[in-house]
C-alpha cells in the first residue's frame, strides 16, 4: 500500500495563503530556492525517510491559471486536517477570509467535519474525533452484531 507523503496548495497570491494557513493552523512556511514555491511544515512528526509519522508536510506553489470559481466542482484533491475543535477552527477560518463550503456536522463513527474554501478558493476539510455532544468516537465501542460482514 502506498502512503500519501506530500501535498501541494496552489495560490494566486502566495503570501495571502501563507498568512491564512499560518494564522489558522499554525503551519510554518519556508521559501524553497528561487522558485515561487514554499515548503510547509505542519507539525512535529511528518512522514519522512525514517518512516511513518503523525502527519505529512507539503508545499505552496504559485498558481498557473485562474483560481477556482465559487460553486464550481472540485478539480483535484482535497486535504482534510485534524483539529481539536472543528467549530472554532471553522469560525476562525471564516474570520480570516475563508468561505463556507460544508458547515460542520457530526458523522457517527467518524467524527465532526467541516469544509471551507480558503481565500484563493481551494477547498479543504477539518476533522475532530469529538462530536458536537462531546462524544469521542475513539471511545465508542462498536457492536460486532451491527457490523456487516464482508462477503
Amino acid at each position: 500500500m502506498s502512503l500519501v507523503v506530500h501535498f501541494e496548495i496552489h495560490a494566486s497570491e502566495p503570501q495571502r495563503l501563507i498568512d491564512f494557513y499560518s494564522q489558522l493552523l499554525g503551519w510554518r512556511f519556508e521559501r524553497f530556492g528561487e522558485w515561487q514555491y514554499w515548503s510547509i511544515s505542519t507539525g512535529e512528526a511528518p512522514i519522512g525517510a525514517e518512516g511513518p509519522g503523525a502527519g505529512i508536510d507539503g508545499g505552496l506553489a504559485q498558481r498557473e491559471g485562474p483560481a477556482p470559481e465559487a460553486g464550481a466542482p472540485i478539480n483535484g484533491s482535497t486535504i482534510v486536517v485534524s483539529v481539536d475543535d472543528v467549530d472554532a477552527t471553522f469560525a476562525r477560518g471564516i474570520e480570516l477570509g475563508a468561505a463556507e463550503a460544508v458547515a460542520p456536522e457530526d458523522l457517527q463513527g467518524v467524527g465532526r467535519v467541516g469544509y471551507v474554501r480558503d481565500p484563493d478558493g481551494n477547498v479543504f476539510g477539518m476533522i475532530s474525533e469529538v462530536l458536537s455532544d462531546g462524544t469521542d468516537v475513539r471511545a465508542v465501542a462498536v457492536d460486532p452484531m451491527q457490523v456487516t460482514p464482508e462477503p
